[in-house]
């Protein structure tokens, strides 16, 4: 199913491009959308039931799109997903988008554990090593890990920065082991 969703999230990347819509904004629809139909099981159960009929099935989306403040172009992805039967697929299709996106963009996504808060500045600088070391723009979001002991961990896609206390002290290990 990973390939699928991949191709719609492709795919609407390329729409959300050529049309020129702002891509913060086409994240924010996607996501609210999924949150919504996440968070509400009797909604998608009614744009997934095959007895429903289709035209009343986008006038619910219609309505949704209208609630929402979403662009038409929202709304027509989502009428895509819905006559090929892909709307139980919308998680993983919005975090396919994002990845999709956010690689168009040259942006590349880091998730950062530190044993403590990390300050404004720290941030900033934190930031500015990943982007000196991906040449890309960074958007990272934060977390707290107290099991680290102190420093801090940075994922960047499938590579894992460990410059915690607790990784300096495995390593540590691992040498006297070999040793």
């Amino acid at each position: 199913m990973a390939v699928v969703s991949s191709r719609y999230a492709r795919a609407f990347v390329e729409v959300i491009i050529d049309v020129r819509l702002d891509p913060d904004r086409a994240l924010q629809e996607l996501t609210a959308m999924t949150e919504l139909l996440k968070s509400n099981p009797e909604l998608r159960t009614v744009l997934q039931n095959p007895s429903v009929p289709h035209p009343q099935k986008l006038k619910v989306l219609d309505s949704i799109i209208s609630l929402l403040g979403a662009s038409k172009v929202l709304r027509n992805f989502v009428a895509v997903l819905i006559d090929h039967r892909r709307l139980g697929q919308m998680e993983e299709i919005a975090e396919k988008f994002r990845h999709e996106l956010n690689e168009r963009l040259g942006i590349a996504e880091a998730q950062v554990s530190s044993s403590r808060e990390l300050g404004r500045e720290e941030r900033q600088m934190l930031e500015q090593q990943i982007a000196a070391v991906t040449g890309k723009s960074v958007r990272a979001t934060y977390s707290r890990d107290a099991s680290l002991l102190g420093g801090a961990t940075v994922r960047i896609g499938s590579i894992l920065y460990d410059g915690s206390v607790r990784g300096q002290l495995r390593r540590i290990k691992e040498q006297m082991a070999q040793g």
